[in-house]
This record gives structure tokens, C-alpha cells and sequence, in this order.
């Protein structure tokens, strides 16, 4: 495929002539993914964008709301986003002022979220397959058993659990974990507490972020459950990390 005929995760056409060489990023697992992959391309990513942690480049406030006029500024020949993480409104107007973007489909599993990257690598940047790639891939590949049902909040105030069809939910299936709420209509639903506390639940699954749970915020409102408190990074990222999360979370759940 040439890229001038590229369409991205919806469908959407991506016309950009040959590899491109200054990219932005809106999504920090994109950001470590593509660097980690392609180094040197990326002039621009968000203030989120933690990893690589000598990542030097310009910074373009949050993903929900990104400053457009420093990513206009940098000249972009590419802009990386995602379905869930960015918003239609700002994809729509950097499409507006001639800037080509890639919207990466919001992964319900880890398979979905390594097929997306071997096209952004593959289709978009037109490099081999990279190492870390093959590793996560073989790692994730086997779903365990299911050995413990948990909640699995990431935000309070209010309570935001993760429902149906998740990323996150799909990286602990795999490690042997079942979300209770996965049969839910809703990808992020907002029970009470109450509710949550009469699940059934033998673990709660505490990550850091997006809300920032700790051992002194978080496991008390689940007296009943055993808490696991683990890096959100590690639960929610797709890229380079999806190879060290294995063993992390295995362990974590243990």
C-alpha cells in the first residue's frame, strides 16, 4: 500500500508521501511505542507522555485537550492519536489546517492493539517489525485460567469502573484475572460504591492512574476484597512496556 492511499483504524485517509519525519504525538503509549521503534522522529508529544524518560521534545499540553497552536507550530508531517483519548473536534481541525493524523482504534485486547501498531510501523513509518513487538506478542499470546474475579476502578469521585470490551480488562484476563464488569453494557460504568462492594469481588485492582490510587486512598472503601495496587502503565499501555507488564502483573495478582 502507498501511503498516499493509507486510511487509518476508521477508516479515515492519512495522505502522507513516503516515511514521515516529524511527528506529533497525542497518546503516550504511542509516544514510547514509536520512539522506542523510530528514534529521532517525534518533535512533539504530550505532557503525559512519561516514557522514554529522556524523551526531549516539545511538549503540547494534555491528550483531551492538546494545544493546537504549539502542534501547528512544530510543521508536523504527522500527528498520532487515538478513538478514545483525543477528541473528534481536535482531530477534525488539524485535518482542517492540512495536517495529516492517524487515529489509532481505541484496543479492546492486547491482540487489537498489536495489530494496530504493526500497521502504524509497517504502513505509516514503513520500518521492520521491532523486536519488543514479536516478545509482547509471544507473552500475551495464552489466556490463564481464571483465578480470582475483581473490580477494577479507575477513577472516584465518582466511582469509574472498567466495563465490556477494555484493554485493561483484557491485559488481566490473561494473567487469570475477571473482571466482574465485563459482561456490562457500558466500557466505563459508573456503579456506587455500594454496589461495588457487593460484587462478589475477591481482589480489587488499584492502578495509578488515570486516578492516582494509593495504599491510603483506595483499598479502605473495600474492606472485603484483597487490594492490588499496581502501575497503570503497566495495565494500559500498549508498547514497548507490554514486555516488562507480563511478569509485573503476574506477580502483582499472585
Amino acid at each position: 500500500m502507498r501511503n498516499a492511499e493509507l486510511v487509518d483504524d476508521l477508516g479515515e485517509p492519512v495522505p502522507i508521501e513516503g516515511s514521515p519525519r516529524r511527528v506529533v504525538s497525542l497518546v503516550p503509549s504511542l509516544t514510547e511505542a514509536v520512539e522506542v521503534s523510530a528514534p529521532g522522529r517525534l518533535v512533539g508529544a504530550t505532557d503525559y507522555c512519561t516514557h522514554p524518560a529522556d524523551l526531549d521534545v516539545e511538549r503540547v499540553g494534555g491528550s483531551k485537550y492538546p494545544k493546537l497552536d504549539r502542534v501547528l507550530a512544530l510543521e508536523p508531517d504527522l500527528v498520532l492519536a487515538n478513538s478514545e483519548e483525543n477528541r473528534p473536534d481536535d482531530v477534525e481541525t488539524l485535518r482542517a489546517n492540512g495536517i495529516p493524523v492517524f487515529v489509532m482504534a481505541a484496543a479492546e485486547s492486547v491482540p487489537a492493539a498489536l495489530g494496530s501498531l504493526r500497521r502504524i510501523f509497517g504502513q505509516v513509518y514503513g520500518i521492520d517489525e521491532p523486536e519488543w513487538l514479536d516478545t509482547a506478542d509471544e507473552l500475551w499470546r495464552e489466556v490463564a485460567p481464571v483465578r480470582h474475579r475483581a473490580v477494577i476502578p479507575v477513577w472516584r469521585k465518582p466511582w469509574i469502573v472498567l466495563g465490556r470490551d477494555t484493554f485493561a480488562g483484557d491485559v488481566l484476563r490473561r494473567v487469570g484475572v475477571e473482571n466482574v464488569y465485563s459482561g456490562h453494557s457500558e466500557r466505563y460504568p459508573r456503579p456506587s460504591l455500594e454496589e461495588l462492594q457487593k460484587t462478589g469481588a475477591d481482589l480489587v485492582v488499584l492502578p495509578d492512574e488515570p486516578y492516582e490510587f494509593t495504599q491510603d486512598d483506595g483499598p479502605g472503601f473495600f474492606p472485603e476484597m484483597r487490594p492490588v495496587l499496581l502501575s497503570g502503565r503497566y495495565l494500559t499501555w500498549y508498547g514497548p512496556s507490554l514486555v516488562d507488564a507480563y511478569a509485573a502483573l503476574r506477580e502483582s495478582v499472585r
